[in-house]
């Protein structure tokens, strides 16, 4: 970090001071890939400052460093996998929706989910694949084979399997876990409680939008939850459409006590302002 960057993080200490989130109902969580050119040292110090008690989708490897700042990773990201045909899988493109992944997959997520519960983590994030082709009734059935390999590993282990819910219209095209009633009917199919969803509310909006009725519904389901201003996917701010506050209320009326982490991608220059900006409007 240069000397202006380092002379601003401890401006930000000095007027933050765990102000922000104090009294809040919701457990508050940064994904760490929206902030590549901040040290997660500096993010862990700032963010503690702020009120935040997690950075997601960090390795078991991570876990010490958190530690050592009174921080967890909610959920933890997914484990590099690579089939016998030389396919790249456990990413978003090509996950548990197809077969001929599933060996992979089972090889990679069974000692990942083991130094996740070994580092303390409770989350392990997952993805269904894209389509290319393959209808959404075949890609619930693969999944649901795929993932019953895996979950009596989690079960013992402590550790939840999340399924991302992510959008097929802007972001990720061919993405097969887009719509939350998809999700939930996977959900309902496994009917085990070490696996759920990660509804992200920037792309749940960009693909049905009725997000609040959407939480009411079917938050029995939801794992853990990722925010984004929409359109754009930056600041939690004016400039985006969506009632975070009103939302946050929703959320911790249901009782939820998991962790709702920020996943914007900041575009003003002083990132862990937007940080705090966001934080202190999703403090209710």
């Amino acid at each position: 970090m240069g000397h202006h960057a380092q002379a601003d993080l401890t401006i930000l200490l000095m007027t933050t001071e765990n102000t922000v989130t104090g009294g809040s109902r919701i457990n508050h969580s940064v994904c760490k890939w929206c902030y590549g050119d901040i040290p997660l040292e500096d993010l862990c110090i700032a963010g503690k400052a702020m009120g935040l008690k997690s950075i997601d989708l960090l390795m078991p490897g991570d876990f010490p460093a958190l530690r050592k700042h009174g921080l967890t990773c909610a959920i933890v990201g997914n484990p590099p996998a690579t089939t016998a045909a030389g396919v790249a899988v456990g990413t978003i493109t090509h996950a548990f929706n197809r077969l001929e992944h599933h060996d992979a997959l089972v090889a990679a997520y069974q000692p990942h989910l083991k130094a996740t519960a070994d580092a303390g983590g409770k989350l392990a994030i997952c993805f269904s694949g894209n389509r290319d082709g393959m209808t959404d009734r075949q890609g619930l059935e693969n999944c649901v084979t795929g993932l019953k390999r895996l979950l009596p590993t989690a079960g013992k282990l402590g550790v939840t399997l999340v399924m991302e819910l992510l959008n097929s219209k802007v972001d990720h095209a061919g993405y097969m876990c887009d719509r939350t009633a998809w999700g939930v009917e996977l959900c309902e199919r496994l009917d085990n409680p070490h696996f759920g969803l990660l509804y992200d509310i920037y792309h749940m909006q960009i693909m049905e939008g009725d997000v609040i009725r959407t939480i009411r519904e079917n938050h029995r389901w939801f794992a853990h939850y990722h925010t984004g201003g929409v359109p754009g996917r930056n600041e939690i701010d004016e400039t985006q459409e969506l009632n975070y506050p009103a939302i946050m209320r929703t959320i911790a009326d249901t009782g939820y006590t998991g962790y709702v982490a920020q996943e914007f991608i900041p575009k003003r220059p002083d990132k862990l302002a937007s940080l705090r900006q966001a934080l202190e409007r999703c403090s209710v």
